[in-house]
């Protein structure tokens, strides 16, 4: 059995959490709570609120979701 694909949108960061989470506002208003990709991680990119990020959502849980990409201003 496949795994599902990863539905990726776009969102800005509304505020930090704790434990590396953030919470994200996506393009449609919806708000979702995602965390950092394990390469993001590695490398230690920042990501602060009210930058515009990529988060990829799971098509069965889509309140959660994790950060691919931070755009540059």
């Amino acid at each position: 059995m496949s795994k599902e694909e990863a539905i990726e949108v776009e969102g800005v960061i509304i505020k930090a959490l704790s434990n590396a989470k953030f919470s994200v506002e996506i393009q449609n208003g919806h708000i979702v709570t995602a965390y950092p990709a394990g390469k993001m991680r590695k490398f230690f990119i920042k990501i602060l609120p009210g930058d515009k990020v990529t988060v990829a959502l799971s098509p069965y849980d889509l309140t959660k979701g994790r950060i691919k990409f931070r755009h540059k201003k």
